[in-house]
């Protein structure tokens, strides 16, 4: 199984197939930052890791919810990994993310959010 997924990882982004139910780049914007303000309240509480964990795990559940997405369904992922194959698509969904996160910090006066480095969380 390794060595199929070197080789999609190595495959050129125009002969990486596109999902049946591809997520539109809206929609795994929108996870993406509700997930990242998850990430965020969630370290701020001060919570033991283990009810860190749960608390993150029924949190995100909602998320899903929400976006009509069912956790069994690995659409996201599958979304996700077809994006970050086609680097310039994943680039601007995380510019948007960025975006997103840097409006709402500004709205709650907080400091400017940090770079891009290491935004990627799947």
């Amino acid at each position: 199984m390794l060595p199929a997924l070197l080789l999609a990882s190595c495959a050129r982004p125009e002969q990486v197939p596109q999902p049946a139910n591809l997520l539109s780049k809206g929609l795994i914007t929108s996870i993406l930052i509700e997930t990242h303000l998850l990430e965020a309240r969630v370290e701020s509480s001060h919570l033991s890791p283990d009810s860190a964990r749960a608390l993150f795990q029924t949190m995100q559940h909602g998320i899903w919810q929400r976006h009509h997405i069912k956790e069994a369904d690995s659409s996201f992922q599958r979304s996700y990994r077809y994006y970050a194959v086609h680097d310039k698509d994943l680039d601007g969904i995380y510019a948007a993310v960025i975006d997103s996160l840097t409006a709402i910090d500004k709205r709650l006066g907080g400091k400017p959010m940090p770079s891009s480095a290491g935004m990627h969380p799947y």
